[in-house]
């Protein structure tokens, strides 16, 4: 049977531009509607929301409910890692800000090329199998934004993954780089349950351009623009669980609602995603689905999610001169200690952590063309 879990990655913040200051009422009330709707799965992350999405966890379900009443899954941030020594404090770090004595599942986090440090010079596989042992976990698995062929050769190295968590939704289903219908095709091979993150691709499912929302409409008008992409994920076989990762209250509460009504798509309808996924893909400037693991490596304070979120939005508009999305980057410009795109050092460390692959200092310098001009009152 599958799922439903709260990805708490995009919690809802009281501070804009402070992404820790994270909103515990309504992440209370967000927790409350869907234990009521009789799901119990809440995923989480050493480094979500600068460390406190875990502590969030634990004040808003672990110190509000019976432990026995839902299920944590967290992740061992193996890109952080760089020698042994570091596995215990971290470990423990995250059984005591989430409140919890055990994970229900634990997965090695972002295991893929860029994090061999934390996976293959340390034997962090082997330090996480010892925890299982003692009881610290009770089920093992891994996230990857690796290539089919990767992923292939992680299950086949390390038979004891339980299961994996893919990034899976119909946009990226066909991606050459992104592989999501290979990955998936791998996981089912090696027998192993799927966990879907991304379904809504950040956010871009959710808001599509206005000719392929018309396309949907008029395919089924009774079904929201969100719905098809959960129906997408939840019927795919092999699927447990399908994570949303929701930023308010209204979010989760449409999201259970698409769940629950998540019928399998027809083939009509699988035709019109196709077709959706052209348009979207041809609207889209940079593929970013604000995970924000690159943010964490700016030496230069460059909110680049938040600036790609903007960018994304200018761009498919075909804004020209002065728009409501450029005065809002200059105002994030003028927030101190906020770096803007023009103080990118092109030192590359994003590009190592981001998931999606993408070039970001090349992309900033777009960023700078578009929003950092005379009209907007930026200076050379």
């Amino acid at each position: 049977m599958v799922e439903l879990g709260l990805g708490m990655m995009r919690l809802p913040i009281l501070d804009e531009n402070d992404f820790s200051s994270v909103d515990f009422d309504q992440v209370s009330k967000m927790v409350d509607v869907l234990m009521e709707a009789g799901f119990n799965c809440f995923d989480t992350a050493y480094p979500y929301h600068e460390g406190v999405s875990e502590v969030a966890l634990k004040k808003c379900l672990v110190e509000r409910y019976p432990r026995d009443s839902f299920k944590v899954f967290d992740k061992l941030p193996t890109f952080a890692i760089t020698e042994e020594s570091q596995l215990e404090p971290i470990f423990s770090e995250q059984l005591e800000r989430c409140g919890v004595e055990y994970f229900d599942y634990y997965l090695m986090h972002n295991v893929s090329g860029y994090s061999e440090k934390g996976w293959l010079d340390v034997d962090s596989f082997s330090f996480a199998k010892k925890k299982k042992e003692e009881g610290y976990i009770k089920h093992l698995g891994l996230s990857t934004h690796g290539n089919a062929e990767f992923l292939d050769n992680i299950l086949t190295l390390h038979p004891e993954v339980e299961f994996v968590l893919l990034q899976l939704n119909y946009l990226d289903w066909e991606d050459e780089g992104i592989e999501s219908r290979k990955c998936w095709e791998v996981a089912r091979k090696h027998n192993k349950p799927v966990m879907v993150m991304e379904a809504y691709k950040g956010g871009f499912l959710a808001d599509v351009p206005d000719k392929a929302e018309q396309i949907m409409k008029e395919c089924n008008p009774d079904k929201s623009i969100t719905s098809w992409a959960m129906r997408f994920v939840a019927n795919l076989e092999g699927v447990f669980l399908v994570l949303t990762g929701s930023s308010s209250l209204e979010q989760i509460e449409e999201n259970i609602a698409e769940f629950k009504n998540a019928t399998p798509l027809n083939d009509k309808e699988l035709e019109v995603i196709s077709e959706v996924s052209e348009i979207i893909n041809a609207n889209i400037t940079v593929d970013c689905t604000k995970c924000r693991y690159c943010v964490d490596s700016c030496s230069e304070s460059i909110d680049i999610a938040k600036i790609f979120d903007l960018y994304n939005k200018e761009k498919i508009l075909g804004e020209n001169e002065w728009s409501p999305i450029g005065n809002a980057y200059v105002n994030y410009s003028k927030i101190p200690g906020a770096g803007i795109a023009s103080d990118c050092t092109k030192c590359e460390l994003c590009i190592e952590e981001c998931p999606q692959e993408i070039n970001i200092p090349e992309v900033l310098k777009d960023v700078v063309k578009t929003f950092e001009t005379e009209g907007y009152g930026f200076t050379n």
